[in-house]
């Protein structure tokens, strides 16, 4: 199995989903440090889309100003738009599988599309 991980090496829930993924043999595991290398809003509303979850329900808070910029609010778009250009302002870890999405929150939520 393939699983692509948008994470940040800074974060302890993004590190700890990480291990996760290298400590199943089964399990190929393709790292994207995006904060490096940020998706596009296309990929992102493919991600959310894929995950069932809004853009603004994968909006990082904490640590940032998206609520003073009046993101949690804003339309898809703007939301998508402001995440591409300020990719701190991407919640990790996204984890994308053949067998789905997971925005893994606490970590333990990536075994569902393991």
């Amino acid at each position: 199995m393939k699983a692509t991980i948008w994470h940040n090496p800074a974060c302890g829930t993004s590190r700890k989903t990480l291990a996760i993924l290298e400590n199943l043999s089964r399990v190929e595991v393709r790292v994207i440090e995006y904060l490096k290398t940020p998706p596009s809003a296309e990929k992102l509303a493919q991600l959310y889309r894929d995950a069932g979850i809004t853009p603004q329900q994968g909006l990082r808070l904490r640590g940032t100003d998206a609520a003073e910029r009046g993101l949690p609010d804003a339309d898809d778009a703007t939301v998508l738009a402001a995440m591409v250009a300020d990719p701190i302002l991407i919640e990790r870890p996204l984890v994308e599988t053949e067998k789905g999405v997971r925005l893994c929150r606490p970590q333990d939520i990536v075994l569902e599309i393991l």
